[in-house]
């Protein structure tokens, strides 16, 4: 027999992170069942496929940012300030959506646009300059609002709260936009740019690539999904609210999503397929908890040993192969 044929097959970091999805599933329900509740019930898979549409929708555009070898940490507070500019400009008016769609695209790609001429131009490293963004946009929501503020016309809350099926509206939006995300990397002339300029910067400006382009791109592309993100929690809420994208931990939970879906935070190597699988491993992680009523800061040191164990694992398989060759 030959020794390839011996040769077990690899278990890539994508794979991962859906065998770890499958695992915690099986075990999740079992705890959930022992405690005399259902993981698998249609209000339960309702509610967890609703927390994923939003923190997918982020991470998708994170996942970008990610491959580039950059990061935006400004996502939560696009996301606070997007809800409240669709809210205050549909003012509960049907008429007014598609223009409020419309600002919220806009402003959220001038947004991605000052974070990349910032990374690009001025050379400031991506987290400070996404930071400092970030930090600006939250005191002008602090000085400016005390509350939620507008109102969202019931016909655009179907995007919160309608299902096909026990699928929601808003898990199919995130389905679709990963899905677009997806050709976009991997069939694209720009997708192909983006990993070249993750993996060496240096190398990828040398081999004729705009690189500086490519990041002012990527960061648009980022603050448009969290823009897409803000809609979403609009719809949701009824209302834009000032901390939304805060209290929902999504700049630091969008970059946690994509690493467990194998991306390297150096850049050139990950993919959408892994994202989508770490934001259905959080989601699920975190409907486990509540139906146990887990105390919340265990639950954060739960995911946080998660995430740390996830990378450490990648780590050190990498290192074997390098060894190895």
């Amino acid at each position: 027999m030959s020794t390839q044929a011996l040769t077990r097959p690899r278990i890539d970091s994508t794979n991962g992170v859906w065998l770890a999805l499958g695992v915690t599933l099986v075990v999740g329900g079992i705890l959930v069942a022992t405690d005399g509740g259902s993981l698998f019930s249609q209000n339960s898979t309702v509610s967890l496929l609703q927390r994923a549409a939003g923190l997918g929708i982020v991470a998708v555009g994170q996942t970008f940012c990610i491959l580039a070898g950059s990061l935006d940490l400004s996502v939560a507070y696009v996301i606070s300030l997007t809800s409240l500019i669709a809210a205050e400009t549909m003012a509960g008016s049907d008429g007014r959506v598609l223009p409020a769609v419309l600002a919220v695209l806009a402003v959220s790609a001038a947004i991605g646009l000052v974070n990349g001429l910032l990374i690009t131009k001025l050379r400031i490293n991506a987290f400070i300059a996404t930071l400092g963004v970030g930090l600006l946009i939250k005191g002008y929501l602090e000085q400016g609002y005390a509350g939620p503020a507008g109102a969202v016309p019931v016909s655009f809350q179907h995007l919160g709260y309608d299902r096909v099926g026990p699928v929601p509206v808003a898990f199919l939006l995130f389905i679709g936009v990963a899905a677009v995300a997806w050709v976009v990397i991997n069939r694209s002339r720009y997708g192909h740019h983006l990993i070249a300029t993750g993996g060496d910067l240096d190398v990828a400006r040398l081999s004729g690539v705009r690189t500086d382009l490519v990041l002012i791109r990527t960061h648009v592309i980022c603050s448009i999904c969290a823009g897409i993100a803000g809609l979403y929690l609009a719809s949701r809420l009824g209302a834009g609210a000032p901390r939304v994208g805060a209290e929902g931990g999504y700049d630091l939970e969008s970059i946690a999503a994509v690493v467990l879906g194998g991306a390297v935070l150096a850049g050139g190597k990950g993919g959408v397929a892994g994202t989508v699988g770490g934001v259905l491993l959080l989601a699920v992680i975190d409907g486990i908890f509540n139906q146990l009523a887990v105390d919340p800061f265990f639950k954060q040191v739960v995911r946080g040993v998660v995430i740390v164990a996830a990378v450490a694992i990648y780590a050190l398989r990498l290192r074997g192969r390098r060894a190895a060759r």
